[in-house]
């Protein structure tokens, strides 16, 4: 709870920086904590928002532009629908314009927005970008990949929890085509201080749920 209330506070300083009106940056959040406590979000909530956050905190002297970065990391699974994600695979189309429209509100700079949509954008495929803000919000997305196996497993399970409106055997099969990904690209994370933190312990990770998913 008090890291939530840390998120909550955070969040509305960053959106202050840029309008005087307290009760539009009050209620953007109201927005934003609604959308990730939605019932069926078991692993894409209010928790994973702030690991992201807080897994960008130590590196805010290698970003460009910390402010917009941290936008798109607060709002870059704003939406966030199974459903969408296995038929149409645009979840991040519609976070991206959803945090288009709310940073209009505040009068953030057109060019930060169009810079803003494009790291969430990014957050669909984890490619590496030229943007090297972009690598920093990928890789601080999938920061979990690299936790203790007792923190992935706890992921893992909450994961299967979101998708639990399909059987397992095409779940098993989608979970095991994602995770094959992620362990064929070298290296999963773009940036050094991600690399040096969770590379070792993502790929560990990673074979060992899909050697689970092989016994199933």
């Amino acid at each position: 709870m008090k890291k939530l209330l840390m998120l909550q506070q955070e969040f509305i300083a960053l959106v202050l920086k840029y309008t005087p009106d307290k009760e539009l940056a009050n209620n953007l959040w109201q927005e934003i904590e609604s959308a990730y406590s939605q019932k069926e979000r078991h692993f894409h909530n209010l928790s994973h928002i702030e690991q992201v956050v807080t897994a960008l905190q130590p590196l805010h002297h290698l970003i460009d532009d910390v402010d917009t970065l941290l936008f798109a990391a607060y709002y870059h699974d704003v939406v966030y629908d199974v459903v969408q994600y296995v038929t149409d695979n645009n979840n991040e189309d519609k976070s991206a314009d959803f945090v288009g429209e709310r940073l209009q509100r505040i009068h953030y700079p057109a060019e930060r927005i169009e810079r803003c949509r494009r790291h969430i954008l990014a957050t669909k495929k984890h490619h590496l970008s030229s943007d090297g803000d972009t690598n920093f919000l990928t890789d601080a997305d999938l920061s979990i990949l690299g936790q203790q196996w007792e923190v992935y497993d706890e992921y893992r399970k909450n994961i299967r929890k979101e998708y639990d409106i399909y059987p397992d055997p095409i779940y098993h099969a989608g979970r095991m085509k994602v995770l094959s990904n992620f362990l064929q690209t070298e290296p999963l994370y773009k940036t050094e201080p991600f690399q040096q933190k969770f590379e070792t312990a993502a790929a560990g990770n990673i074979s060992r749920e899909l050697e689970l998913l092989s016994l199933l």
